[in-house]
């Protein structure tokens, strides 16, 4: 049982129809963009060795807030990781931005055709905390989702990323940051524990925030510039993540024995 959970559930659902008119009025405020166009590219720096990179998730992962995936999260990772191991990167992605976990394991996992792989990215989170699923709920679709890409993708690595920063999402109302952004954090902590319990399953769970984004990486710009809508993160925000994703992978050791690098 999750006390953090069930304190905060305690706690917001009085609230559940004032949420839902704030959630409502912020849905009809925010401008509907569309995902990113390209999902695949090939980043070459003339090395005679590929790795092959699919991007998996949500609609951070799909690019809303940029016109192309190759400016977005996914493109710039590649090229980061390009240039940091002098290695050529073939990326694709599989996402759809409003899919859950559940959603991801059920709809796109499937679609995925590509037969030769070397990492695997995902990207999620944040729709699950818009559903309100519980870390329980969380825990089983993400062991489902895990047990499914390592049964088509066997022994390549499983990447998850940083939880979206909902607490600093500027169209939110304060009791939205506060429930949702509470919410994925726990979200965050329970990925935490399940990928403990994977060989060859990582996840990055150091908090976004764009005052020590823009501090550790010596950014300058202003946390104004991190969102494109009020919610979705703005082309600057999905290349300094992605550049921030480079650096831990350049670092973490485990990754880079699965890379041979």
């Amino acid at each position: 049982m999750n006390t953090k959970y069930i304190l905060g559930a305690l706690i917001t659902f009085p609230l559940l129809p004032l949420m839902y008119f704030q959630g409502k009025k912020i849905k009809a405020s925010v401008p509907r963009l569309p995902e990113a166009t390209g999902t695949e590219g090939v980043v070459s720096v003339g090395s005679n060795k590929t790795i092959r990179m699919l991007a998996i998730g949500e609609s951070t992962i799909a690019g809303v807030g940029v016109a192309t995936h190759k400016e977005g999260f996914t493109g710039t990772l590649a090229t980061e990781l390009a240039n940091t191991f002098k290695t050529n990167i073939d990326w694709k992605v599989y996402a759809k931005s409003g899919y859950t976990a559940k959603r991801v394991n059920e709809r796109l996992i499937d679609q995925i055709k590509n037969t030769s792989v070397n990492l695997i990215v995902i990207g999620l989170g944040g729709n699950d905390a818009f559903e309100l699923n519980s870390p329980k709920k969380w825990n089983k679709h993400i062991r489902q989702l895990i047990k499914h890409i390592q049964e088509k993708f066997v022994g390549v690595p499983i990447l998850f990323i940083n939880m979206p920063p909902i607490k600093e999402f500027p169209a939110f109302t304060s009791l939205i940051k506060f429930s949702i952004g509470n919410l994925v954090i726990l979200l965050g902590k329970e990925l935490e524990k399940i990928v403990k319990d994977y060989d060859q399953v990582y996840y990055y769970g150091r908090q976004m925030n764009s005052e020590d984004l823009i501090k550790r990486l010596e950014l300058k710009i202003d946390p104004s510039d991190f969102f494109s809508d009020g919610v979705h993160p703005s082309k600057v925000t999905y290349q300094v993540w992605a550049k921030d994703v480079s650096n831990y992978i350049a670092q973490s050791k485990e990754i880079l024995m699965e890379f041979k690098i």
